[in-house]
């Protein structure tokens, strides 16, 4: 009977394998796509019998970004949706299936517990109420859009990629719209909340809590779910970015500029698209996030603008031990495998996280997340009014009933006036714990502040500084407004936007080029000045600094991390091998807190409170440790990898297939140029940085320039689907025009829809 028992689990096993590829023959053409010019991707454009007003004219230039004109409103939604669904279709589709909690329909059991945790974050469980309240306009709005996309979804060619994923025709709802908008509004405290549960009750949490605060970072992931979790939040939600406003009076053109470069996921197709467009209430050009009827960034006669997040607690943790709850069964089905099924929790505070396996906590104690994105706030009606504001006034206003995610939101416009709003809905603390980021749900006095919730109205704002100039990039608010109302624990450690203020003061007049050279700068000064104090205790050590040639280069170093650059290399080699050895004393025993923030403010004061002999033994063994790494490689660049891939780069055996090109790149976490990436012992690859670019200079309509991190179409194989790759890396970028007779002389190909 063993034997039998084993040879049927055997017959299973290949009988699964038969299965699945099997499933995948529909999709090999994903893994050796046809190659595909730009004009047999327009001509796949479905464009008749369309449910439009009247006839739709989209010009195209030579990277297939579409100009839009159209005779009403909701032809230009229609239109929208149409070409959202037909240049990044399968990104739509994924994107709800995250918001939804439904991955594991497309990657089988591996992603279950992922699709668990999503189903209790339920990103769209405030949608039927925001739908139900939208204005007239905003709802023939979306309703427009989605009939476009839907027309894409169903009648459009089929990616070739989505038969590998077993991805249907399925349609979308205003719902969905709402949701994957909630997705892209993630709170980036999560993270950091769920790895803190995982250490209270623990020896030295109260130590690390202290620290945690005080470096206003939140710690590493604590279990292989919960870093595969926070990889898909971080990458799909808007967490970093750098924006800039320059006054007329700091402008060489003698009218205010702005420029805006977000920060998230590197993964082909980019998230954003490139789009333009002109009806009776919109005239404007920028960036969209795939299935969203929204501008986040861009440009209209009257006004520009950008945003990086806010960092804001737009969500608080309740012990609701004391709480009813009340419980579901969801049912997760699993691609090639049996459905399975989960429990999710919901308290009057909010579901019930700690029933995820990604997120641990202490057994038997009920963890609920309270978030500003399960309130019925309404980003899309505050982004659709924000592009029709004519002055900086009516854009502020636009942003009261804007809930997540949080947003430093930068202005100029055509009057010559600058400023930043913070667009956020947060509830109206006193302040935040002090010793632990768990609140108790029977504590009124914890509660109350979510009765009391704050927007923009509410909230900071700065209008024409007198230095002419601002600049965001993740900071705390701190540093720009006089006693904040709490806001929030984890920012930008201020390096970046320290950065960015030095280049913008460095001249007296700013151009559009000075701007972009800002973007791709690649200078840290908090490395530089960790460098010096590093080299300061090794050259105190007896007998003087060990390996002199291999510490050479950081002497004099200025921080930048060039991709040419030996002393970035072993500068972080350096970091490596210190931050293991100086993992404190009564810690958690979680491992090194190897943050950015960690290290520029612990690592020093760390070093010195070490008895004399340990602290040389420390960094003598640090020294050693990085001279062979730093044998093996020349430079930075040599082993901080850009990676040019589709995001099916991350399937099992077959994600090789996606890769396109691999080549060296400046930058670091802190960089004004982002190029993320952790501890450094030899090769790795960026995923998160710096993605996108805008520009725009008030003097002139025209004078508008945008580049992505990738191209327009997410269809593998076509032409336009990397092809703004070199642009990216020279710093050069794509015009996207206002005036009606530029856009027909640089946007020639013309497709007309009609009904």
């Amino acid at each position: 009977m063993p034997a039998s028992r084993g040879g049927s689990a055997r017959l299973r096993r290949r009988a699964a394998l038969l299965l699945a590829a099997i499933a995948m023959l529909p999709g090999c053409g994903a893994l050796l796509p046809r190659q595909v010019g730009i004009e047999s991707r327009l001509a796949a454009l479905p464009r008749d019998g369309l449910a439009l007003q009247g006839p739709v004219t989209i010009r195209w230039n030579d990277h297939l970004v579409p100009w839009v004109e159209a005779g009403s409103d909701t032809d230009l939604a229609f239109t929208l949706g149409l070409v959202h669904g037909h240049l990044r279709g399968v990104q739509v589709a994924l994107l709800r299936l995250v918001a939804q909690g439904r991955l594991a329909e497309v990657a089988g059991p591996l992603a279950t517990d992922i699709d668990h945790a999503l189903r209790i974050l339920g990103f769209g469980r405030a949608a039927p109420e925001v739908v139900r309240r939208w204005p007239e306009e905003t709802r023939a709005f979306v309703t427009a859009f989605v009939a476009g996309l839907n027309h894409a979804t169903l009648h459009g060619p089929r990616p070739p990629e989505a038969g590998l994923l077993g991805l249907g025709r399925e349609p979308y709802t205003p719902e969905d719209v709402v949701a994957i908008g909630r997705l892209a509004g993630t709170d980036i405290n999560w993270l950091g909340y769920f790895s803190l549960l995982a250490e209270r009750g623990k020896p030295g949490f109260a130590r690390l809590w202290v620290r945690t605060r005080e470096a206003g970072a939140g710690l590493a992931p604590a279990n292989s779910g919960q870093a595969a979790l926070g990889a898909l939040l971080t990458g799909l939600s808007r967490s970093g970015s750098n924006a800039v406003a320059v006054a007329p009076g700091r402008s060489a053109s003698g009218a205010a500029m702005l420029a805006s470069d977000p920060h998230l996921g590197l993964s082909l197709p980019n998230l954003w698209l490139l789009v333009g467009m002109r009806s009776p209430s919109y005239h404007l050009v920028g960036m969209m996030v795939p299935g969203l009827p929204i501008i986040g960034l861009g440009r209209s006669p009257d006004i520009a603008w950008g945003g990086t997040n806010l960092r804001a607690a737009s969500s608080d943790l309740f012990d609701v031990s004391a709480q009813p709850l009340t419980e579901a069964e969801v049912r997760i089905r699993q691609r090639l495998w049996f459905a399975a099924t989960r429990r999710v929790r919901l308290s009057p505070q909010g579901p019930v996280v700690t029933d995820a396996a990604v997120v641990p906590s202490r057994p038997g104690e009920p963890i609920a997340l309270r978030w500003a994105g399960h309130e019925p706030a309404d980003e899309i009606t505050a982004l659709l009014r924000a592009a029709r504001a004519r002055d900086g006034e009516a854009f502020r206003a636009s942003f009261a009933n804007f809930a997540v995610s949080p947003q430093n939101m930068l202005w100029v416009d055509r009057a010559g006036r600058i400023g930043r709003l913070t667009a956020a809905l947060l509830p109206d603390r006193a302040g935040f714990p002090a010793t632990d980021p768990v609140l108790d749900a029977a504590d009124p006095a914890a509660t109350s502040p979510w009765r009391r919730l704050r927007d923009g109205g509410a909230l900071p704002h700065l209008e024409d500084p007198p230095e002419g100039i601002l600049a965001s990039a993740n900071e705390n608010p701190a540093s720009w407004v006089k006693a904040p109302p709490p806001i929030g624990y984890f920012f930008s450690d201020g390096d970046r936007v320290a950065r960015l203020r030095a280049l913008l003061q460095a001249r007296p007049r700013l151009t559009a080029a000075d701007l972009a050279a800002l973007q791709r700068d690649t200078v840290a000064p908090k490395a530089a000045a960790l460098a010096e104090g590093l080299l300061a205790r090794l050259d105190a050590l007896p007998g003087g600094a060990p390996e002199p040639a291999l510490l050479a280069p950081l002497r004099g170093w200025d921080g930048d991390y060039a991709a040419d650059s030996r002393a970035a290399l072993v500068f972080e080699l350096l970091l490596a091998r210190l931050a293991p050895a100086l993992q404190p004393e009564g810690g958690s025993g979680r491992g090194p807190e190897t943050g950015w923030n960690f290290l520029t403010t612990f690592l020093l004061r760390d070093l010195d409170a070490l008895p004399p002999a340990r602290c040389e033994a420390v960094l003598r063994a640090a020294v050693a440790g990085a001279a062979p790494d730093a044998a093996r490689y020349r430079d930075w660049g040599e082993v901080h990898r850009l990676r040019v891939a589709h995001w099916l780069v991350n399937l099992p055996l077959l994600g090789r297939a996606f890769v396109l090109a691999d080549f060296p790149v400046g930058g670091s976490r802190e960089t004004p140029m982002k190029t993320g990436h952790g501890m450094v012992t030899g090769p790795h690859e960026v995923s998160f940085g710096s993605m996108a670019r805008q520009i725009s200079d008030m003097a002139d309509l025209d004078a508008n320039w945008f580049t992505l991190f990738g191209g327009q179409d997410g269809w593998l194989g076509s032409a336009a689907f990397a092809d703004q790759v070199p642009l990216w890396r020279e710093g050069r970028s794509i015009r996207l025009p206002l005036r009606p007779e530029t856009v027909a002389a640089e946007y020639p190909r013309v497709t007309v829809l009609r009904p």
